[in-house]
């Protein structure tokens, strides 16, 4: 018996894993920000996230995240190799 004025749909909540969710995010800050720090943060949150997946659900969201701390780890690599490649440019401003 359901109570009057109430209904069902109000009363469900959604069943996605926290941190599938803040595995995303941080994958998707990390392609701009801090890529060396969220990336691996977005590699362990997802992997966390995919483990518990059965019981709460999110593991699309999940991969996601493992994937884009992978992109943002690569980047970190492409940047690290072109600022250590020949010169690269000079940042003195100045006379």
């Amino acid at each position: 018996m359901t109570s009057y004025g109430s209904s069902p749909a109000a009363s469900s909540r959604s069943r996605t894993n926290g941190l599938a969710i803040a595995s995303l995010i941080c994958g998707i800050i990390g392609l701009i920000f801090f890529n060396v720090i969220l990336g691996p943060i977005a590699i362990v949150l997802g992997a966390v996230g995919m483990r518990q997946a059965s019981a709460k659900g999110g593991a699309g969201m999940a991969k996601a995240g493992v994937i884009l701390g992978i992109i943002d780890l690569v980047i970190f690599a492409v940047l690290l190799a072109m600022a250590a490649s020949g010169g690269g440019g000079t940042w003195y401003i100045g006379g």
